[in-house]
């Protein structure tokens, strides 16, 4: 096992026998009504709720790589459906960041760097029957303004989102 996850397995134990997750209580639904989609990078994890003032229970945050959606019936969006129906989600904010690792990724290098950690071609060519589109569902984006806008885009124009929900874009510097 990892040192560092043994690491966190006991901090755990003391964090439980001295009840120091009563200050974390909250509810399911999100304080301030509001959905945040945003990009798994290390460098958000407690940047962005500090940088703005989150505190728990006040959003429901979905992460992915690059906080982009390319896929409408993606498992983000069903994310995101679930938050409006279901836990009173009214406003949705995607936020990209700077030197995103999304930006630029290309699908060839993806396929490279899996056959190069041991994925036989047989495998790749499996999938490939399931996903036809392989390389291209690998690749990432171009440039992160414009991936936050086609994201909004497509969560604004999306059947199963209502129109009073509202969905905005945002760019957090992560310098």
């Amino acid at each position: 096992m990892n040192p560092y996850i043994e690491e966190m397995m006991e901090y755990n134990d003391r964090f439980v026998k001295q009840e120091a997750y009563r200050i974390y209580r909250t509810d399911k639904y999100p304080s301030t009504g509001i959905a945040i989609l945003t990009c798994m990078d290390t460098r958000l994890t407690g940047l962005l709720p500090a940088a703005l003032h989150l505190k728990n229970g006040d959003v429901k945050m979905i992460k992915n790589a690059g906080a982009f959606i390319n896929d409408p019936f993606s498992d983000a969006v069903r994310s995101l459906l679930v938050g409006i129906y279901e836990l009173k989600v009214n406003e949705i904010m995607v936020i990209g960041h700077t030197e995103c690792g999304v930006q630029g990724l290309r699908g060839e290098t993806m396929l490279r760097l899996m056959r190069e950690s041991g994925i036989t071609e047989k495998a790749i060519e499996e999938v490939k029957e399931q996903l036809p589109n392989l390389t291209e569902w690998l690749e990432g984006f171009p440039e992160v303004t414009e991936s936050v806008r086609e994201t909004v885009t497509l969560l604004k124009r999306h059947p199963l989102i209502p129109k009073h929900v509202k969905v905005g874009g945002y760019l957090m510097d992560v310098v």
